[in-house]
């Protein structure tokens, strides 16, 4: 089996998926020497390939968390890269329903949080409002997260990968 000198490797990274292949992205021709290792046959084989391919708009992840914050950070970034490279995409936004007293309470917990994490654009929504957006859907009210969309992942990776 090769293996490279990798006390001469100024970066390591481990895993050829989405995110993985856009840090290698990132960094390469700034004469550095890269290596990209992945277990699998081909990059995008793990977690990549597996997710729901929605690009988050940082709703649910604890307030403060790295996940939160990267979500918030990365949401418009990934709008961007996909537009200027033909990247299959769109941006078809999310409704979080609520039904009763309780629920739209934890409407309303949701969305402190979420803005507390610097989600952007976030509205809590009425019962006419969700009907104009969803005629099938029943809700007393719900928040809407414009902001939330889906992408072609491998599209995407492809776009990474060199």
């Amino acid at each position: 089996m090769l293996r490279p000198p990798f006390e001469k490797v100024d970066v390591v990274i481990a895993g050829a998926g989405a995110v993985g292949l856009a840090i290698a992205s990132e960094i390469a021709g700034r004469d550095r020497e890269i290596y990209v290792l992945e277990k699998e046959k081909s990059y995008g084989q793990a977690t990549s390939s597996r997710n729901s391919e929605v690009i988050h708009a940082g709703i649910y992840y604890p307030e403060g968390s790295l996940k939160a914050e990267l979500c918030v950070m990365v949401n418009p970034m990934i709008y961007e890269i996909c537009e200027e490279n033909n990247i299959p995409h769109r941006r078809v936004g999310k409704i979080i329903v609520a039904n009763g007293e309780e629920e739209i309470r934890q409407l309303e917990e949701i969305i402190v949080k979420a803005r507390g994490n610097g989600a952007r654009d976030l509205e809590l929504i009425d019962e006419d409002r969700v009907r104009e957006l969803e005629p099938r859907v029943k809700a007393d009210a719900a928040i809407l997260s414009p902001t939330t969309g889906i992408v072609d992942a491998y599209g995407l990776m492809d776009h990474f990968h060199w």
